[in-house]
């Protein structure tokens, strides 16, 4: 694939990760170039720690390299799924060393990790940022517990343990936040900015 008539950096996103998958060094170092501070900005946002953001970069574009072939554009942008994939790859990390649950009074600091940081910058895509919106909506208490479940994968139970409620009621919590976020991002933008 060498031989271009054009600059490689000018190249989309998609023939990027193609010449990855192929092996082909130039664009597999211009693909990285072109997004090592997007995934490394995701992997801090979540972590907090250089040195395992960095890990996590690695990891990223070595899955992104193995996955190449997978990719479908129909499903999102090149950049949607590179930094889909560090964000996972970084709550994975931070769970592996995560040996208790998250204090209660710890979690609204880690919401604005969700909806206000350098994330936010990194992630600039319009799926991410509405569902960050779409979380910063939701009522405190269902926040905590939509957080609590589906980023740090407790059960409602632990939920319920953590912030010394009913079981029913964490349950309540994580099922109204789910679909008050499930309606957010499938409907229309009604009422967002009503002129």
């Amino acid at each position: 694939m060498s031989g271009f008539r054009f600059p490689v950096g000018r190249l989309p996103d998609e023939a990027l990760l193609s010449g990855l998958a192929t092996g082909d060094p130039e664009l597999a170092l211009t693909f990285v170039r072109r997004f090592q501070h997007r995934v490394f900005g995701v992997a801090m946002a979540v972590t907090g720690d250089p040195q395992l953001a960095e890990d996590i970069a690695q990891q990223t574009f070595e899955r992104a390299w193995r996955h190449a072939q997978i990719y479908d554009s129909r499903r999102g942008s090149v950049t949607t799924w590179l930094t889909t994939i560090a964000h996972n790859l970084a709550i994975d990390a931070v769970r592996a060393r995560r040996t208790e649950p998250v204090a209660p009074e710890d979690l609204d600091a880690l919401l604005g990790v969700v909806t206000e940081t350098p994330e936010r910058w990194a992630l600039a895509d319009e799926a991410s940022s509405q569902l960050r919106a779409a979380v910063a909506r939701l009522p405190r208490e269902q926040a905590r517990a939509l957080v609590m479940a589906g980023v740090y994968g407790m059960t409602a139970q632990q939920v319920a343990e953590a912030e010394k409620i009913p079981l029913g009621t964490a349950k309540t919590r994580i099922r109204a936040a789910t679909q008050k976020l499930r309606t957010a991002l499938t409907s229309p933008k009604r009422g967002d900015h009503v002129e």
